[in-house]
């Protein structure tokens, strides 16, 4: 079944043939997502960004580095589909704006395929949401009314629900590090906890 899924979405095409919001793609789709059958965990991003785009590899970029060192794992374990799943809510790059600045996740991805993927991972016991787009997603009405403040209440979302904890996360973008420095509570408390659940997640 997941077989199936990836090779439909591989295939996908609405943003550039038949996009409903705003104009096609500006570049040949490229979707990018890890699915996957065993993966107890799942990386929630916002879309790939051109060098991903170029690669076909999820945070195959500095922010990836930091993801992974986030995570405290190396690059062979992050990519084993068995221990992650990684799942953005724009799997195309979605082209730049007016000031050289990635564009915000395709809204047509989610609405298309979010909820059969989620559904065909029963298995995901942990959601980890980087970013304001996933966690308004995976949150819905329980997101707070900033990122910031979202990842502050860490604490709110990462009891489970029907089996799945969700931690929300800041992006592990190089241009947050300001952010990082002026909220060392996150290092602090959320890094530890999140580095011994995955160690548990992907033993």
């Amino acid at each position: 079944m997941l077989d199936i899924l990836s090779s439909e979405i591989k295939a996908c095409r609405i943003c550039r043939d038949a996009p409903r919001y705003g104009a096609p793609l500006p570049d040949e789709p490229n979707p990018v997502c890890v699915l996957s059958a065993t993966a107890r965990i799942v990386i929630c991003g916002q879309a790939p960004g051109i060098r991903v785009h170029n690669t076909g590899l999820p945070f195959n970029d500095p922010s990836g580095v930091r993801l992974r060192d986030w995570l405290g794992v190396d690059r062979e374990t992050f990519y084993d589909p068995d221990k992650f799943a990684i799942v953005p809510m724009g799997f195309c790059f979605p082209g730049y704006d007016a000031h050289g600045s990635d564009l915000p996740p395709r809204r047509e991805c989610r609405e298309t395929w979010h909820d059969r993927v989620f559904h065909s991972m029963p298995q995901i016991e942990l959601v980890l949401t980087i970013g304001q787009y996933a966690q308004a997603y995976h949150l819905g009405s329980r997101r707070r009314a900033s990122m910031t403040a979202t990842v502050l209440n860490w604490r709110d979302y990462f009891e489970p629900e029907s089996g799945r904890s969700i931690l929300p996360l800041p992006h592990p973008s190089w241009r947050n590090s300001s952010w990082l420095k002026k909220n060392p509570w996150f290092a602090r408390d959320v890094l530890p906890l999140l580095q011994e659940k995955v160690r548990i997640l992907t033993s």
